[in-house]
């Protein structure tokens, strides 16, 4: 049977941002502040947490930070989860403040070989790899993972696709960035449309579980 998916918007690179966020029935932001064009410093990722709305959590995203620096971040923004995306290993991850989602790459099916090596982490975050992209992987490489591992699905979403990746993946979270932004910038139409398009997967299963 189908989990409902939580939603994560990913890349906000402002505190209008936020207002237009807190409008909606989303569960997660995301700040970057990897190297990207969507990085944000920490004193702006921490002025727009505290706009953030009571129920939302924050997730920031980092590309082989050392795991001191991710702390400090962590701690002075007021993080919920942080989110690795670079070659942390495991003993790294044990030592952050906060849950860790890690990141991986999907090119094939070696992917899965690297799932229990870790092991002081929440959930894994599947991509193709070039986060922000607008880039999808085969999802049926990673199909049936749900069911043992916390899944977040990401890379190349979009409300024209993303109901197809849940009926595939079974992902506890939808993550979005690209998928939902105009001329680089985040567009509320489109983020109507991403999250009517996950209730509306969400509905069809409660409606039809055996499917």
């Amino acid at each position: 049977m189908l989990t409902m998916p939580e939603i994560k918007i990913c890349g906000l690179k402002s505190v209008e941002q936020i207002y237009m966020i807190n409008k909606y029935d989303i569960d997660y932001v995301g700040f970057v502040f990897a190297e990207s064009k969507r990085q944000v410093t920490p004193e702006l990722a921490k002025e727009m947490r505290s706009k953030l709305r009571r129920g939302i959590k924050a997730v920031g995203v980092f590309v082989d930070t050392p795991i001191e620096e991710v702390n400090q971040i962590a701690k002075y923004c007021h993080l919920d989860i942080v989110q690795l995306h670079g070659n942390e290993k495991d003993d790294e991850c044990s030592r952050s403040i906060v849950p860790v989602w890690k990141a991986l790459s999907v090119q094939d099916k070696e992917v899965l070989n690297r799932l229990e090596e870790y092991k002081a982490i929440q959930g894994f975050v599947f991509d193709s790899g070039k986060g922000g992209s607008g880039k999808t992987f085969s999802w049926d490489l990673i199909k049936g993972i749900s069911s043992k591992y916390f899944t977040i699905l990401a890379g190349g979403l979009n409300s024209e696709n993303v109901v197809q990746g849940i009926r595939e993946v079974n992902p506890h979270i939808v993550d979005v960035s690209s998928g939902v932004e105009s001329k680089g910038e985040k567009d509320e139409s489109k983020i109507k449309a991403f999250i009517k398009a996950v209730k509306t997967c969400n509905t069809f299963y409660e409606n039809y579980p055996h499917l």
